[in-house]
């Protein structure tokens, strides 16, 4: 900087590099008295006064000093004006280059104090001098807004009366009332001072320098109402203004300024307006001011024609907050919050348990809405959350059971004592036998699967005649199996050709089934939902219904693999529910063949949230064409009216895994949804799955499910729910695919209903998904869920024809019950390994001391997509895939693979019938309360306690907010690193193995992300299976495995959406890795390293790279 030279107070100062801060510098004195200023970092700094008196006390001439100081003291002590406007300058120039360290760095020193302090004496002149003042006011302005304490020094040297009192005088003259304006916004930004403000009339003196629409003194208007914003951020003042009648006023203005400002010329002065009317709208007071005032019809007006104007952005986004806080909140509309199923167990205190709110129930109504993928779902776990005591995390807890109880478990561990003397038959009946036995899908394989009886054998190749293997299909970095980033991507189903015929999933032509169902005059409703007691084997059936049955299963896909409508029916009648469900659901009967191409993530519409709440507003002050009729209520079913004659949609839900509590038609074509609690609870509305028919084709119907409880969804970020169309499946595509446009998931105005009595809302509330959707066909049965259902009947069919497909002689398969759940239904316990070559002493040792693995799914019964994760461990397992075939003769599996049964059957998203989340309960489950918990964690201690751990235990989740899959595990070291624990972490011992898989799984699965795994011990998740297996049974790669019910950002599968093949493969490459975890680890044999490269045929760099120690 140029050197500057100032007369202050009679001294010729010369001001060398006044930027290297602080400003020291050599200055000269004309009057003789000399000011010295050290070089920077010298110890001590002298000066003497500026007017050459000595100081009064020698100390004075040896404290600390800086030149900036010098300039302060100056600036607070002469009175010559020519010195004062000199230092102001200097400032100014300093302060408006460079950053705001600068600006501190004056605070630091006084700076704030020295301004406010010429301020004041300045005013109180006679004649205030303005070209001080506003060099003064720009000064102020500048500092005041990095000054936390600024509204109080203010305050203190009485600053704010001086200020108002200026504003007051300077009423016609536009530049000292701009500058005034200038300083008042700062000094209003403390609620502190801006209350003080308010209380000696700021907002009155404001509101005469506020006028109508004008094209003069906008700045000026500009400054004033940030001013007002500012101010009524207070409560007390924004009492004080709807006391005083503003509300109207600041309406009346918006209006104004609204309907002449046509080009947009003046939006910071529109938004400062509602600004003003969005901080009143914070206080209850101050919502009926605005709703008595016909605020929201106000804003609705002015607005609603400009939400795709991008200029207007400013102005939407805080309307938006407005209708949003102002909107009535009322209670939703149900009888009660509960359930409509009870099921009376025991230890039930209460039919309506209390509603534990946590952190993410809370949400501050001033939120904007997200109009892209911000993946805000990735924020790390709260640190204050993370286990601190070492103790807790190292110790290895008692038994939860006296020891003897562990003896029953032995029962279902047969294979360790079975002799195998089936083994000593030679015969060769294995072909006849088996001959007509499902396929078992290789759950990667990228071939056509077989379809008819001469090859439903493909899948039992021997050994010698397998070609590929899961391991060699994966190639370097990331698996190609399915997919590749170029593959095409579903957009929708082909057209049916013209001729009558439609085409399956194998290109084979089928008989054109809608002209067969007009011939015969079939029901499409009854085809839809099946009644669970038509059985061709029970003569009391009506003809009618045995016959639809028979024309429908002569007429079912074969290609639907492991999948038979006859077992599925028998099942379903078994199975028990707490509504004693009827009717079953037509996809889980016909089954679902998934289809070839993936569907991309759904692009967000622009907007599409505004437009949404915008329509919610206009229910209440246009409700002209709200028709509000309940067509559908599990509370009252007897008392609605028949809408069969009605060309309204028609729903149904009461069927197994079946989510549905009310349906209001709120318009022709748009239906508000209200989903079922969990059984014995208050909450965890979320999974859906029901029943539409009486669809008009090319209408777009929109669904509104208004009682959601998360606070945030990837229904935001590119998931779509789920359909399945019965006409479509008739056609031969028995597919449920992702379906829906316009999606948005915001919260909305429903309150508990005891909450919206009260008379400030509470921090809970409700959450909208809304979508719409165009049917295909006229008279079409669809069925929309959350997520690809997966029912226990289905779950149990599935497990019967694997059993039937194995060969017993190669494959030990065994289903038997842990346990009975408290509904009454079977939880099935599965063990799967290789029969021993013979029954040898050697061969049978060798069986018996197989290391376990133990995997366990669907604690939660919402999280379908871990079902479809299981199905392709499951399938793969049994499959003749050499990796299959090693994982089987070096392992055994014991795989629980729905710890939930009764959850899922009664369309639960989270709890047991006792309301209560499973997976909260490992660490003092009870055998009469949660059992399956119960039994699980027996068959864990009793593998520990005859030395037989698990080598891996995993759990399989769904995750409603992340994308991919991952993997969370157990580290003591890393969750003490995380809280920056003082503990000194290189005297805990620890396994490192843990990370061990998840890497594994990052170069193997497509879908998988190593960037999204933790390894983190949280206090609220010590009652996990998770936490509960590491710490009590030892286990250290104890995991949860979560997929994303939505898709993919990374990898191969970027921008897809998660389909039943994905996940399923999924299943299958955890499989793989655990191969790789065994062929990795130092205790791995030689001989199974030789017999891995041999069978599974793999060259030897491909081998190694999977296999690098």
């Amino acid at each position: 900087m140029s050197e500057w030279r100032s007369r202050v107070a009679g001294c010729d100062f010369t001001l060398g590099s006044m930027c290297s801060w602080g400003l020291r510098a050599p200055v000269s004195c004309e009057a003789g008295s000399e000011v010295s200023l050290a070089a920077a970092g010298s110890p001590t700094r002298t000066w003497r006064l500026a007017d050459g008196a000595p100081g009064p006390e020698e100390g004075m001439a040896e404290q600390e000093t800086s030149g900036l100081q010098v300039l302060l003291h100056t600036l607070q002590s002469s009175s010559d004006r020519e010195s004062v406007l000199s230092i102001l300058q200097v400032l100014g120039d300093l302060l408006s280059v460079g950053t705001d360290r600068r600006i501190h760095y004056m605070i630091s020193k006084g700076g704030s104090e020295a301004l406010l302090q010429t301020l004041v004496d300045t005013a109180r002149t006679s004649s205030p001098d303005y070209d001080i003042l506003l060099p003064l006011f720009r000064l102020l302005a500048k500092v005041g807004l990095r000054d936390k304490k600024f509204g109080q020094k203010a305050l203190e040297l009485e600053a704010l009366d001086v200020t108002l009192i200026l504003v007051r005088k300077n009423l016609s003259h536009s530049q000292n009332l701009l500058h005034c304006l200038w300083v008042l916004r700062v000094f209003a930004s403390s609620v502190t001072t801006g209350a003080m403000l308010g209380i000696n009339g700021a907002m009155e003196l404001l509101f005469k320098v506020i006028t109508p629409y004008t094209r003069r003194h906008t700045r000026i208007i500009r400054a004033a109402t940030e001013v007002l914003a500012a101010l009524l951020k207070s409560k007390s003042n924004s009492r004080r203004a709807v006391n005083r009648g503003y509300v109207s006023s600041l309406l009346r203005l918006h209006q104004d300024w609204h309907s002449h400002d046509t080009v947009n010329s003046y939006v910071h002065i529109r938004r400062a307006f509602l600004l003003c009317l969005k901080h009143i709208a914070a206080l209850r007071y101050g919502r009926e001011a605005i709703l008595a005032s016909q605020g929201m019809e106000i804003l609705f007006s002015t607005t609603q024609n400009c939400l795709d104007n991008k200029t207007m952005e400013p102005i939407i986004s805080v309307v938006l907050q407005i209708l949003r806080q102002c909107y009535p909140k009322s209670p939703l509309p149900l009888p009660t919050a509960s359930s409509s199923y009870v099921f009376p167990v025991p230890g039930s205190l209460s039919s309506e348990p209390p509603c534990t709110l946590t952190e993410e129930d809370f949400e501050d109504d001033g939120d904007e809405e997200v109009d892209k993928d911000s993946d805000s779902e990735d924020a790390k776990e709260e640190d204050d959350d993370l286990e601190t005591d070492v103790n807790k995390l190292s110790c290895k807890p008692g038994l939860d059971r006296p020891e003897d109880e562990l003896e029953q478990y032995e029962a279902m561990c047969l294979e360790l004592s079975y002799s195998f003397q089936e083994l000593e038959d030679d015969s060769n009946s294995e072909e006849t036998q088996y001959a007509n036995h499902h396929h078992i899908p290789t759950a990667v394989s990228p071939e056509q699967p077989c379809l008819n009886k001469d090859q439903s054998h493909c899948g039992l190749q021997r050994e010698d005649e397998v070609q590929t293997s899961l391991l060699n299909m994966v190639k370097k970095g990331r698996s190609t199996l399915l997919t590749s980033k170029t593959r095409p991507v579903m957009k929708s189903y082909p057209n049916v050709p013209s001729n009558g015929f439609g085409i399956d999933s194998s290109g084979n032509e089928i008989p054109d089934i809608q002209a067969s169902l007009k011939e015969e005059a079939w029901d499409i409703d009854g085809i839809s939902s099946p009644r669970m007691n038509t059985s061709l084997a029970n003569p009391t059936e009506s003809r009618e219904g045995v016959e639809v049955i028979d024309k429908l299963l002569q007429i079912h896909p074969k290609d639907i693999l492991l999948h038979d409508p006859q077992i599925f029916m028998d099942k379903a009648r078994r199975t028990r529910s707490v509504a004693d469900f009827k009717m079953m659901a037509f996809p889980d009967l016909w089954g679902h063949s998934p289809p070839l191409t993936s569907q991309s993530m759904l692009e967000r519409k622009c907007g599409v949230q505004r437009i949404k709440i915008f329509e919610d507003v206009r229910r209440i002050i246009q409700p002209n064409d709200i028709i509000n009729k309940v067509i559908f209520s599990l509370d009252e079913p007897g008392s609605l009216e028949d809408v069969s004659a009605s060309p309204c949609l028609r729903f149904f839900s009461q069927f197994e895994s079946g989510n549905l509590r009310k349906v209001i038609q709120v318009r022709e074509f748009e239906y508000d949804l209200l989903l079922n609690a969990d059984v014995n609870s208050t909450q965890h509305q979320q999974w859906f799955y029901f029943k539409v028919s009486g669809t008009r084709a090319a209408v777009p119907y929109r669904f509104n499910i208004i009682n959601c409880e998360k606070p945030n969804s990837q229904f935001n970020y590119g998931m779509q729910p789920v359909m399945y169309s019965v006409k479509d499946a008739l056609l031969g595509r028995p597919t449920w695919v992702r379906t829906g446009y316009e999606i948005c998931y915001y919260r909305n105005h429903y309150r508990p209903r005891a909450a919206a009595a009260r008379v400030e809302p509470p921090g809970k509330c409700y959450y909208t998904l809304t979508f719409a959707v165009t049917f295909s066909h006229n008279e079409d049965v669809c069925y929309l869920a959350y997520h690809y259902p997966y029912t226990y009947s289905a779950l149990m069919t599935h497990l019967d024809i694997l059993e039937k497909s194995v060969n017993p002689k190669q494959v030990y398969f065994r289903q038997e019950v842990l346990c009975q759940t408290l509904g009454g239904n079977p939880c099935p316990l599965l063990t799967i390994t290789a029969v021993p070559q013979s029954n040898r002493v050697d061969h049978l040792e060798q069986f018996r001391r197989r290391p376990y693995q133990v995997i366990t799914a669907r604690v939660h019964p919402g999280e379908t997509n871990a079902s479809w994760v299981m199905k392709g461990t499951l399938e793969f397992l049994i499959s003749s895939d050499p990796v299959a075939r090693l994982l089987r003769e070096n392992f055994i599996f014991k795989i629980i693979p729905m710890l939930n049964p009764d959850g899922v059957i009664n369309g639960n998203h989270r709890c047991s019938l006792r309301g209560e989340d499973l997976n909260r309960q490992w660490l003092f489950p009870s055998a009469h309360l949660q059992p399956t918990i119960y039994h699980t964690k027996g068959l864990l201690y009793y593998l520990s306690s005859i030395g037989r751990s698990p080598v891996v235990f995993c759990d399989f989740h769904g995750h409603s907010q992340k994308k991919n899959v991952f993997l969370y595990g157990c580290s003591i070291k890393e969750t003490l690193w995380q809280t920056q624990c003082p503990v000194n972490t290189s005297t805990v011992s620890e396994d490192l193995s843990y990370r061990t898989l998840p890497k594994i799984l990052d170069k193997l699965a497509p879908a998988f992300t190593m960037g999204s795994c933790s390894f983190l011990v949280e206090k609220s998740r010590a009652s996990t299976a998770r936490v509960v297996v590491w710490r009590e049974m030892g286990v250290c790669r104890s995991y949860t495995m979560e997929s994303s019910y939505c898709g993919c950002n990374q990898g191969p599968y970027k921008g897809l959406q998660f389909g039943t093949r994905e996940l399923e493969e999924m299943g299958a490459m955890f499989c793989l890795g655990l191969l790789i975890l065994e062929l990795k680890s130092t205790s791995c044999s030689h001989q199974l390293l030789a017999r891995a490269a041999t069978l599974l045929n793999a060259e030897a760099d491909n081998l190694d790279y999977h296999l690098q120690r």
